[in-house]
């Protein structure tokens, strides 16, 4: 059964007449008397009782009506949400992120979003350290991720949205936090508080590389799975950590934040996404992106 037969009985049970049926479907009257026998020869019933004087429903085209104008509501709602989704203005993206350091640019993103795009949904994954997330981008299982660069994954696109320097962050009564500022080489033998190995933490890696350029391996004693934990175990005096300067927000009494001696390790943070991956959805978020979370210069 075609759609245009539908659309035909139609119009001529509102219009009662074939002349200005077809004139309302832009059409010649013998076609779309064609196409309504055609109707009824498919159903197997007569829709319309016809006599040169008038046109009238039948029992059963009276009862088709209804279900027929159902059909084709629901068929024109289903094209303007598939050409609405298409314009990215409805459909899902998922976002992955973890730690501390997004608490500004995730806000800004996600209102700005539901401003834009009220019929886009945003899937908030959290845990999701920067490693992590570049892997499921890349894998496919993520649309977005919040990661730091360098990253060297196949198929995989970045933007820079912010610059980030190492800091140490030590218990206030800690000798060192008595310094300006705190040479990484200090901290040799003291006890470290850290990610764990396992979370895909890209400031585990880079506290490491920096310990071990300056001539040490951190001891970690105690390990958490988010900076607030991180620096409430530093502020206790369990040990010191290196974090950044995204997460100086989080002020414990008995914390300090000291920065580092030497030229400043610097880090970026960026947004990563897959290259081929098709939602027009995630084209429109990172649109959104580019006017909230600009590159620095």
């Amino acid at each position: 059964m075609e759609l245009r037969y539908l659309a035909a009985f139609v119009a001529v049970a509102e219009e009662l007449h074939f002349g200005r049926a077809a004139k309302r479907l832009h059409m010649a009257q013998p076609p779309l008397s064609q196409q309504i026998r055609q109707l009824e020869k498919e159903l197997g019933v007569q829709l319309f009782e016809r006599s040169t004087r008038s046109v009238r429903l039948t029992g059963a085209g009276e009862s088709f009506l209804a279900p027929v104008r159902k059909v084709l509501a629901d068929l024109d709602a289903a094209t303007r949400v598939a050409k609405a989704a298409g314009r990215g203005e409805f459909g899902r993206v998922t976002v992955g992120f973890a730690g501390a350091s997004s608490h500004t640019a995730l806000p800004l993103l996600t209102r700005a979003v539901r401003t834009a795009h009220p019929g886009i949904e945003l899937v908030m994954q959290g845990q999701n350290y920067a490693n992590r997330a570049l892997a499921r981008v890349a894998e496919g299982s993520l649309d977005l991720g919040f990661v730091r660069l360098p990253v060297a994954r196949h198929g995989v696109e970045t933007r820079v949205i912010a610059e980030e320097q190492l800091i140490c962050a030590l218990a206030s009564d800690h000798p060192l936090a008595r310094q300006e500022r705190v040479d990484v080489a200090d901290l040799a033998g003291e006890p470290f508080v850290s990610f764990p190995a396992d979370t895909g933490s890209s400031l585990r890696d880079v506290t490491f590389r920096t310990c071990e350029r300056a001539g040490h391996i951190p001891r970690v004693v105690q390990e958490a799975p988010d900076s607030y934990t991180i620096l409430a175990l530093v502020a206790m005096g369990v040990g010191v950590t290196l974090t950044l300067t995204s997460c100086t927000h989080i002020q414990q009494t008995g914390l300090v934040y000291r920065p580092l001696a030497g030229p400043p390790v610097v880090l970026r943070s960026a947004l990563a996404w897959r290259t081929d991956n098709p939602s027009a959805a995630l084209r429109s978020v990172l649109d959104v992106a580019r006017e909230v979370l600009p590159t620095p210069p």
